[in-house]
């Protein structure tokens, strides 16, 4: 390294999804949005629900701890606008916790809507009474340090899926979901032929239907093989 790099590197103007796009994912599932990406886009299965499970939708504010860290999960504080999903990208570092309740709390006064890192997580307890939707790997009741290096506002990863500023994140008890900025539109369009799709295979799976019709076309074209 040529030099030591600054404690934060905050980016602040991105690129924005519009309000219409946003409220487009209102009350949609995390699977419905993975199905009008073709079965891609969530999270590493480890992400879930700390506390009682809810579902979310906002834009992307990425930010990057690193391990044992969290300054720049402070940083997001300072660049959020209300109903921004902080991604934080803790390098999937299993030793302590990224926030506790009382960031969590900073974080639900900046008006994000909802918090999810790759890390761990901690206070259990005051985490459930801020009742922010916080999304982790797990719990620990280790604390990090705030030396930085990190970033905010800047591509990352987390669990295994590239977020960049200016996506839109879907998360409930099945996981979280990240659609890229350049797909939100065409994810949108599909979004009603997933939900039609859907409602009409409930209907036919709640009037006694067994065998869809695409296996059934299998076994008539002698695809499977009886032993």
């Amino acid at each position: 390294m040529i030099e030591d790099p600054p404690l934060l590197q905050i980016r602040r103007n991105f690129p924005r999804p519009s309000a219409e796009q946003v409220a487009a994912f209102a009350g949609v599932q995390a699977g419905f949005v993975v199905d009008a990406m073709n079965g891609r886009g969530a999270v590493n299965y480890r992400i879930k629900p700390i506390t009682v499970a809810q579902s979310f939708h906002g834009v992307a504010l990425p930010c990057h701890t690193g391990a044992n860290d969290n300054l720049a999960a402070f940083g997001t504080i300072l660049a959020a606008q209300p109903g921004d999903v902080v991604m934080c990208a803790a390098d999937s570092f299993h030793e302590v916790a990224v926030i506790g309740d009382l960031m969590l709390g900073m974080m639900k006064n900046a008006g994000i809507a909802a918090f999810v890192t790759d890390g761990l997580v901690r206070d259990q307890i005051g985490l459930r009474a801020v009742g922010l939707p916080c999304f982790a790997a797990g719990v620990t009741p280790n604390s990090p340090v705030r030396n930085g290096p990190g970033t905010v506002g800047f591509p990352v990863v987390v669990g295994g899926v590239a977020v960049s500023a200016g996506d839109i994140v879907v998360g409930d008890e099945d996981g979280v979901v990240v659609v890229p900025f350049a797909r939100i539109e065409e994810t949108i369009a599909r979004l009603a032929l997933v939900r039609a799709a859907e409602a009409d295979f409930d209907a036919r799976v709640k009037a006694g239907l067994k065998v869809p019709g695409f296996i059934q076309a299998m076994v008539d074209a002698g695809r499977f093989k009886e032993v």
